[in-house]
């Protein structure tokens, strides 16, 4: 049996008692990621790091196929076109046209062009050859889709009505409810509707996308829904499927995609807030060694900060590991290997590193204390680092590590 499409008499239909908790949750989490500081840095690091979640799940839904390394390779426009397959391409084509939404002016409407155009440069180069981008589908060509299997809009009059419909109404009956209901109603429909003769899911996630950018997140971070889509794919295609199935009726649709925000931007609050703890571990590290005076103390704050950093920017670390990294600022000591041991150990002393097992079976591994600045002041650490010991012998130190290695193995 195949399901026939209908066009809608109302385009953004659902019942809002039902969607009210989801809704106010996800503009509370867009609300606290929109106005939490951050450094501009931290930003274009993450935001990078969105965008290929967002074109690697878009792609992903759509059955590509590709490993982390061809993948880079696609994006990075390092590689050569007709070295590349099918899957890259599209990424390739995918990651282009996000970043061009991401240059658009924030109060750019959504018209039948705009849409064609981004149909255009997401399709081009990777499926032309069986897709005319930027063109709807023409009479007798029909696409079907999903299961239970959908048939999209009659191509021809019925597909070219229903298109310019829906456009009319993202930009007038949409305009009366919430920015996040628009983005998925519009998504929902060009999926419903399938226009084109393919790219029609990655059309409908991109202007979802771009139109999530109008609720206050453009110019902090992009969520990347695509990969929340595909990671709940079976939950997705069941309600694209059921809203088809109910008369266009978005109220499920809605709760899943909320569902969603909410939890894409909680997960990129919690990224922004450990930024924000490495930042003052750093600050109250560099104001505590700053502090010393000497050429002999200087130097041992330098080797400090530095495996301080070090660590922040690896996260839990092999002790071994952790001094070859770290050697050339060890290796004109009479024994490096004692120097840095004892830093290690009067670091774990102030507070600042913690000596931990993993679980039973690995290594033992040092990893930073990112309560630190909130557990110790600044005065508090100073008056404590005057006052550790200062082992003198290679084997004290090596059997004081030796005992934290024991208390670490213990304890797990």
């Amino acid at each position: 049996m195949i399901v026939k499409y209908t066009k809608p008499d109302n385009w953004i239909a659902y019942d809002f008692a039902s969607i009210a908790r989801e809704l106010m949750e996800a503009k509370a989490s867009v609300l606290s990621l929109s106005s939490i500081p951050y450094q501009r840095s931290w930003a274009q690091k993450l935001q990078e790091i969105q965008l290929k979640m967002e074109v690697a799940g878009t792609s992903r839904i759509e059955g590509a196929e590709f490993t982390e390394r061809e993948f880079d390779d696609a994006i990075s426009g390092e590689s050569a076109e007709e070295a590349m397959t099918r899957s890259q391409r599209q990424a390739r084509a995918a990651v282009n046209t996000y970043r061009w939404l991401s240059e658009m002016p924030i109060d750019r409407p959504i018209s039948e062009d705009f849409v064609l155009d981004l149909h255009r440069r997401l399709v081009t180069g990777c499926d032309d050859d069986h897709c005319e981008p930027g063109r709807l589908r023409a009479d007798e060509h029909n696409v079907t889709f999903g299961t239970p299997r959908h048939r999209g809009a009659q191509g021809g009059r019925e597909c070219s009505s229903a298109f310019s419909e829906l456009m009319n109404a993202a930009n007038t009956a949409f305009k009366d409810h919430d920015i996040l209901l628009q983005a998925s109603a519009i998504h929902y429909h060009m999926g419903a509707m399938h226009p084109f003769g393919d790219g029609n899911g990655r059309t409908a996630r991109a202007l979802e996308a771009f139109v999530l950018q109008k609720a206050g997140l453009r110019n902090t971070l992009f969520i990347a829904l695509s990969n929340y889509y595909y990671d709940e794919k079976e939950g997705y295609l069941t309600v694209l499927a059921d809203a088809g199935q109910n008369g266009h009726d978005l109220t499920s649709f809605f709760k899943f995609t909320l569902t969603g925000i909410k939890k894409q931007c909680d997960r990129l609050l919690r990224e922004i807030n450990l930024e924000i703890r490495k930042a003052l571990f750093r600050d109250m590290a560099y104001d505590l060694f700053n502090r010393m005076t000497s050429t002999r103390k200087r130097v041992i704050a330098k080797r400090q900060v530095a495996l301080l950093n070090y660590t922040l920017d690896n996260g839990a670390v092999e002790v071994d590991q952790l001094f070859n990294s770290l050697r050339p600022l060890y290796i004109n000591l009479g024994d490096p290997w004692s120097a840095y041991v004892r830093d290690v150990i009067n670091l774990k002393d102030l507070g600042a590193l913690r000596i931990q097992r993993r679980n039973k079976q690995d290594d033992v591994v040092v990893v930073v204390n990112l309560d630190w600045p909130q557990e110790m002041s600044g005065s508090e650490a100073h008056k404590k680092l005057h006052h550790l010991p200062r082992p003198k012998t290679y084997k004290f130190m090596q059997r004081q590590l030796g005992d934290e290695i024991n208390g670490a193995s213990q304890a797990s």
